[in-house]
């Protein structure tokens, strides 16, 4: 069975915002999820953990970071050895996608909101 821990890059405790719904609907799909954000709080009882902080056994990178702000996180992401990463909309960066690819990573331009309520995630 393929373990989907997902990392949220750019989690923010905003209800407004869709790294917030996003890691609430990971979680009530029963997806183990880590919230990654440069704010303090929680995200459905989880706490956002500060940025670069080490990671295990991530599957998907979830990025709600404009491209602009995103190069800071390449090495990290790449580390981390995702099986994905996920640019949700206005995060597309060709860019980060082509080192992703050359490092063996799959991305895909996509919403993180929408695969997960039309059961396209774990595809």
């Amino acid at each position: 069975m393929v373990n989907y821990k997902t990392l949220v890059l750019g989690a923010t405790p905003n209800p407004e915002r869709y790294a917030y719904k996003a890691v609430h609907l990971l979680k009530s799909k029963n997806i183990e999820v880590v919230p990654m954000g440069i704010k303090e709080g929680e995200i459905a009882s989880l706490p956002i953990v500060s940025l670069f902080e080490p990671q295990e056994n991530i599957h998907t990178v979830s990025l709600y970071l404009g491209e602009a702000r995103q190069e800071p996180y390449y090495d990290f992401i790449v580390n981390l050895k995702p099986k994905r990463v996920i640019f949700n909309p206005g995060t597309e960066n060709i860019t980060f996608a082509q080192k992703l690819e050359k490092n063996g990573i799959s991305w895909e331009n996509a919403c993180t909101l929408v695969l997960l309520s039309t059961n396209q995630y774990k595809s």
